[in-house]
């Protein structure tokens, strides 16, 4: 098993709720889960590998909760990356080189059952965690925004985070909201639903600490 490494920041936006009860263990909000994640890679390696600077995304459909598989997946790779750059990140988003159950990948790679062709493509990605904004264009597949979650009454912007000292997917992640249309392969829309903003630190063993 190759060892690797990836230090850098994410949106992620699926279709439920504020909050996503997934990430307390329980049920998705409307029964089934859609979503994505963008990342924005400062510095990894896979192997001899280096990967700093490069971007990757990862879109997923389940027709029930997560953990009862049969999802579908396809990951867009920088088009920036040299083929073994792509190859190296196609190995760490599938789960592949990773302990079983240490990263989001491995677990997510478990679930699903349809893996398409990955695709190569330009991305402009933007992301500011702290203030729980994004926005990720990637032609042809992907145009989605993060915002933060805003007050019914007072219109302020309301501030919360999810932290999981056992997680393996971030450590603390700010929360907000997004809307995305999501191409290709796998087909959706989401509007004002779950969002989160996290920086990432991961390896074959799960969370960098």
């Amino acid at each position: 098993m190759a060892a690797w490494e990836i230090e850098g920041r994410e949106f992620g936006n699926c279709n439920c709720s504020y909050g996503c009860p997934c990430q307390f263990n329980a049920l998705p909000t409307h029964g089934h889960c859609y979503g994505f994640g963008v990342y924005d890679i400062r510095r990894g390696f896979h192997g001899s590998t280096r990967l700093d600077g490069l971007r990757a995304a990862a879109i997923f459909r389940w027709p029930g909760p997560i953990h009862e598989g049969k999802g579908e997946w396809v990951h867009v790779l920088d088009r920036r990356a040299a083929p073994e750059q792509r190859a190296a990140l196609l190995r760490i988003l599938r789960g592949e080189d990773t302990e079983p159950g240490a990263t989001v990948f491995q677990i997510f790679a478990s679930t699903c059952d349809t893996v398409h062709e990955p695709i190569i493509a330009d991305f402009d990605f933007e992301i500011d965690i702290d203030g729980r904004k994004a926005r990720a264009r990637i032609d042809g597949v992907i145009e989605a925004k993060g915002a933060p979650i805003l007050n019914p009454i007072t219109g302020a912007e309301h501030r919360v985070r999810i932290a999981q000292p056992n997680g393996f997917e971030f450590a603390e992640a700010e929360i907000g909201r997004g809307w995305a249309n999501i191409a290709g392969p796998i087909r959706f829309e989401l509007s004002d639903t779950y969002g989160q903003f996290a920086k990432i630190h991961l390896c074959q063993s799960g969370i960098v600490r």
